[in-house]
């Protein structure tokens, strides 16, 4: 990183010039006002979310934060990222490797990388979004600002809602159901509630949920005692797993045990394994709409 930028600084002012596009457009993110370049041609970006915003509007990134468990990216973006080269993972960003790309623009996330901002800033501008949970939509409309693209992320959201709008129709009073959301990874149990990335899709798609899960909160972070908060009429679980078989583990034991198997849903024959990926882990408008069509699957609708 300090050779990169010692060799940058020595270089005469114009081939800095003549390598870096027009500074056109001001953005106002989560760390003040950035101008950005007009059409930015080599976009680095570091949050897993904000590469599927990417590849939804047309770009394809030179380089991006690694998958979390992709070799290097999710199965589901594997082939629109050819060519983009792997940064690290968005908790550890390789700098060197951010710099060595020559971005013209840097997308990152205040949440992951407020530590590492003024090395981004250094290499490119960099626009941070705040948050990553909730509504993806927010953090998608800021990188379509900083891309030029407002028109295209428009049209991405407004087929995104239709797309949600139909399936609701489709579903009828089957949204009445009270869905829970659960997620196992190593040492704990999420229990999990509106501001999630699932509980955003579930709640745009009109279900109801349990009371302890039907406020404007993240998760409740538990253990196999909060087994019976976990019911509903409905339950979709998903498992994180870091390679070391934690996660997939604790999921075993809890599927086996008694408190789980008293459960109403589960005596019901509703429970359900889904992505953790897809529900949650990308966090994008790609498994967005991948799990739209997760949830037609299980309600058996076109």
């Amino acid at each position: 990183m300090k050779t990169w930028l010692h060799l940058l600084r020595a270089l005469p002012l114009c081939a800095v010039m003549a390598a870096t596009p027009a500074l056109a457009r001001d953005v106002t993110d989560s760390m003040g006002t950035v101008t950005v370049p007009d059409a930015p041609k080599r976009v680095v970006v570091l949050t897993n979310e904000g590469t599927e915003a990417l590849l939804t509007l047309g770009v394809t990134p030179v380089g991006a934060a690694n998958s979390w468990n992709g070799n290097p990216w999710w199965d589901h973006i594997s082939d629109a990222m050819e060519g983009a080269e792997p940064v690290g993972k968005e908790s550890a960003v390789n700098l060197e490797l951010v710099a060595a790309l020559e971005p013209d623009l840097i997308l990152a996330n205040k949440q992951r990388h407020e530590e590492i901002y003024p090395q981004l800033t250094a290499i490119a501008p960099t626009v941070m979004s705040q948050e990553l949970r909730g509504d993806w939509k927010i953090n998608f409309r800021l990188y379509a600002e900083a891309l030029g693209k407002e028109a295209e992320a428009d049209a991405a959201i407004a087929g995104y809602d239709a797309a949600v709008a139909g399936l609701r129709g489709k579903l009828g009073d089957r949204v009445k159901e009270e869905v829970s959301v659960i997620r196992f990874v190593p040492g704990q149990i999420r229990i999990y509630q509106l501001d999630s990335f699932s509980g955003v899709l579930l709640k745009d798609i009109g279900f109801n949920r349990p009371a302890n899960q039907n406020v404007e909160e993240f998760a409740i972070r538990t253990g196999k005692e909060s087994i019976p908060d976990m019911d509903g009429d409905r339950i979709f679980y998903f498992t994180y797993d870091t390679g070391d078989g934690k996660g997939t583990a604790l999921e075993e034991e809890v599927l086996a045990d008694p408190l789980w198997q008293s459960l109403s849903a589960v005596k019901a024959g509703k429970v359900h394994q889904v992505s953790d990926a897809i529900w949650n882990t990308a966090g994008g408008i790609l498994a967005a709409k991948l799990m739209i069509a997760d949830v037609a699957k299980i309600y058996d609708v076109d």
